[in-house]
């Protein structure tokens, strides 16, 4: 960008504050959200898809079982009993383990097989 043209991007924005169009807008006076964590690899694509309310069904299959693992104690936490989260943890494994032997669409996975046993009892710990 030369000399020229930042002046006149600069002008555009004094003018549109004198105007008032930077007040009051969504956000305003709150830290950015996400400040002082990590980025994901895929920040970009968590982004979008919050921005855009994007649901899982949207995402590639990767980053959709990635998001189910980072969902994971959420997702557990709101069944009923023991049962239904072994059955729940053996289908992701399910899809883990599908996604593992053949190609799949998305990053590669950065996460392996669940351990039913110790889920099951970091469950039964968030129980109380």
């Amino acid at each position: 960008m030369s000399d020229r043209q930042a002046r006149g991007v600069e002008r555009q924005i004094q003018e549109a504050e004198a105007r008032g169009e930077f007040k009051n807008l969504p956000g305003a006076g709150k830290p950015l959200p996400g400040i002082g964590q990590p980025l994901h690899e895929d920040w970009w694509l968590r982004q979008q898809s919050t921005r855009e309310n994007i649901g899982l069904d949207a995402l590639p299959p990767a980053l959709r079982l990635a998001k189910e693992i980072e969902q994971l104690p959420e997702t557990l936490d709101a069944l009923g009993d023991e049962a239904a989260v072994r059955e729940a943890l053996d289908a992701l494994n399910v899809r883990i383990r599908k996604a593992l032997i053949g190609p799949i669409d998305g990053p590669p996975l950065r996460f392996g097989l669940r351990d039913v046993d110790d889920e099951v009892r970091s469950w039964r710990e968030r129980r109380g």
